[in-house]
């Protein structure tokens, strides 16, 4: 349920439309147990059905007029304590996982969801293959190019948020060099 959920999170990018997404997943899945395979993977299966309930929700959407929510929610993460941590450590801890987070945001969606997959859900090729529905050589491409994509963004966002630092050119002759005033 929670990779579900995660999953939902990063398509909808909102609370309430996740885990109604997640809710319509386990309703479809139900309904359908009776055609999965013994051999199937059911964790592909069900991030499967939640993608494709997703897809058929956004053709929906394009139909009909958007209404706009006054009171959304923020949305929160829970922080997995380690008591060996220091007060510093798990604020940059922390810190670091949100400029992540906000990275993948900023990725396309094919990106994200190759990500995701890949690197939280921890799916291989071929089941991110079988999720998406294309070749394991369309995933390993786009997994190549969305680490690309983030480090970049990731390297963009720590030269923003860690200046370098101006640093004077230093002479080693062997000559003294007079001290300015």
């Amino acid at each position: 349920m929670d990779a579900l959920y995660g999953y939902a999170m990063m398509l909808t990018r909102n609370r309430s439309e996740a885990e109604d997404l997640v809710q319509e997943t386990c309703v479809r899945a139900i309904r359908a147990i009776r055609y999965l395979r013994a051999d199937s993977n059911v964790k592909s299966w069900m991030l499967t059905i939640l993608r494709n309930t997703w897809l058929n929700q956004l053709r929906k959407q394009r139909t009909t007029p958007n209404l706009i929510e006054l009171d959304a929610d923020e949305i929160t993460t829970n922080v997995v304590v380690e008591p060996s941590k220091g007060p510093h450590a798990l604020y940059v801890s922390k810190l670091e996982s949100e400029q992540v987070r906000e990275a993948i945001q900023q990725l396309p969606m094919d990106f994200r969801e190759v990500i995701l997959l890949r690197e939280y859900e921890e799916l291989s090729y071929q089941e991110i293959a079988h999720v998406l529905d294309c070749p394991v050589g369309t995933v390993m491409s786009r997994l190549a190019r969305a680490r690309a994509k983030l480090r970049a963004l990731l390297m963009a966002t720590l030269q923003i948020s860690r200046p370098r630092m101006k640093v004077d050119r230093v002479s080693y002759s062997s000559t003294p060099v007079p001290a300015r005033c």
